[in-house]
């Protein structure tokens, strides 16, 4: 999740190559071997066996995230992907294969439960040793689809609803997940992992989970396509939790056809999470509504107040503009939700108390090995363990969170209530109705900051979250770079239209054909 502590800052001289960059590019290039399997979409590794493909992706997390540039977005790998594999291969000889998905191995983030030998943790070590009693929703979808669980993606730990000076992607249990891009640069969080290692081709695609900022900001950043689906469209069941309205997981691919892929085998209705009854009739195959020609008559606003914090990031995103009206699409400029920016207060504070409910409940459940069984328990293992918790910063925020009272509470009632009316009914929907449009254009956010563990996240800016606390969905596409770091462009619209969006992002995708895979240099361009 990205707090809304987005500040504007001025660039530094710690931002400046120094001498000798390109020497330093040129090393850090030659420490990652070339790789048969680069950039293959799901179409196109159908031609490999499921343990073919599981031993190459293996065989490239090693050398790519366990040694070489070292990313550390992979957190843990699992033993059964192999004996999975071949059982899925022998499946597919006997009966054909069961799907898109089947045999293709995927990564998760280490906060979706897997009734497995992987652990789930949110990257502490207070879960370490935690293995789940059974498989999360999404798990279960993807094992029904014929997907590989391949492991556990890295993350910013407790999906970043820790500490206000964190560094996004760093967690206890698996270190600071790097860009692929450029080694010193951030992945932004909390999905690190799940960006880093789909970007570099450590998996065919991977799932994250947002509350604000989760998906689409490290799919941004990582130069990848990120789906955030409306709240209720997946099951958030088996998921460690931020916030009952905010919390979902959804695709990061490297395509646009990958992502729908994914999502169409993600989405569904789950007795256990009462959100998705609304999803009822709702989730179909997202892979229908891929057309390159998608922008053609599609009405798409521009979220002007979203602009100004990089006037590179702002060329990239003119550029954006002018190739959507080339390509038929009907441009209404500005459109500006009249809301913009007065409910981020009361974002949080909800938050601090649907994190307190509900970490409480998943903690306090029938989990093997678990250390702590509480909010409170927790905040004192990190003091306790304060050496390895806590080397980089704090916990602020679950000390905030610990001390809010139930969801009964007055101040809890009043800021929900704030965040619908101000993000749904006066924002979102206010702005698509008044200009009949069919989506929200804006930059995602701005190209990778540096790594910083000593005063923690650079973040210049972000659309997020309009889309988060409404619980309406977000796709980011990539749209360029700047300095030799990927930019995306996000779309967000009315919720459950996640049909509409994917049309105008295939459409999007391949008018600007921005992805690129990443050169793993030492630092960025100048």
């Amino acid at each position: 999740m990205k707090l809304s502590r987005r500040g504007f800052f001025t660039t530094t001289a710690a931002g400046v190559v120094a001498a000798g960059a390109v020497e330093a590019q040129q090393s850090a290039s030659t420490l990652v071997p070339a790789f048969e399997l680069d950039e293959l979409t799901i179409a196109q590794l159908q031609k490999y066996t499921s343990q073919t493909l599981v031993e190459k992706y293996l065989a490239r997390i090693q050398a790519v995230d366990r040694t070489g540039p070292m990313l550390r977005a992979v957190i843990e790998t699992n033993p059964d992907a192999m004996a999975i594999a071949q059982a899925l291969d022998q499946e597919r000889k006997a009966k054909g294969p069961r799907g898109p998905l089947h045999g293709i191995p995927v990564l998760i983030k280490d906060n979706i439960e897997t009734a497995d030998r992987t652990m789930t943790t949110a990257g502490s070590l207070a879960l370490e040793g935690s293995i789940a009693a059974r498989d999360s929703f999404v798990a279960q979808k993807l094992r029904a689809a014929g997907a590989v669980i391949l492991g556990k993606t890295n993350l910013s730990e407790w999906a970043n609803f820790r500490s206000t000076h964190s560094s996004s992607g760093w967690s206890g249990r698996g270190g600071q997940t790097r860009n692929p891009y450029a080694l010193d640069r951030n992945t932004s969080g909390s999905s690190s992992g799940s960006g880093a290692g789909t970007a570099a081709n450590l998996c065919a695609v991977a799932v994250g989970t947002e509350t604000d900022g989760s998906i689409v900001s490290p799919s941004a950043m990582n130069g990848l396509v990120g789906i955030k689906p409306t709240v209720g469209l997946v099951s958030r069941s088996g998921i460690i939790p931020i916030s009952i309205n905010q919390d979902t997981a959804g695709p990061m691919a490297r395509t646009v056809a990958d992502a729908a892929a994914l999502l169409t085998v993600l989405a569904g209705v789950d007795s256990n999470d009462s959100y998705t009854q609304a999803g009822a009739g709702k989730a179909a195959d997202y892979t229908k509504f891929l057309d390159a020609n998608g922008l053609r008559g599609a009405r798409i606003g521009i979220a002007r107040k979203f602009f100004g914090y990089n006037r590179d990031v702002d060329a990239l995103m003119e550029t954006a503009i002018a190739e959507m009206k080339r390509r038929g699409a009907v441009i209404v400029d500005p459109a500006d939700l009249p809301t913009h920016g007065k409910f981020d207060d009361s974002e949080f504070e909800a938050m601090l108390y649907e994190f307190k409910d509900g970490l409480n409940r998943y903690l306090s459940g029938t989990k093997p090995n678990v250390k702590v069984r509480s909010l409170d328990a927790l905040i004192a293992f990190n003091e306790k363990n304060s050496a390895r918790e806590m080397q980089y910063f704090g916990q602020e925020i679950l000390v905030q969170a610990q001390k809010k009272g139930p969801l009964s509470e007055k101040a809890y009632q009043d800021a929900l209530a704030k965040n619908r009316l101000m993000s749904r009914r006066q924002g979102i929907d206010a702005v698509l109705s008044k200009d009949k449009l069919h989506a929200i254009f804006a930059p995602a956010g701005g190209p990778a900051w540096l790594t910083d563990l000593v005063t923690g996240d650079h973040d210049i800016g972000g659309s997020s979250t309009p889309a988060a606390v409404a619980g309406y969905p977000n796709i980011t596409v990539p749209a360029g770079f700047v300095r030799g770091l990927p930019v995306g462009a996000s779309f967000f619209g009315a919720a459950w239209s996640e049909g509409v969006l994917i049309k105008i992002a295939s459409g999007f995708e391949a008018a600007v054909k921005a992805r690129k895979k990443p050169g793993f240099v030492a630092t960025a361009g100048v």
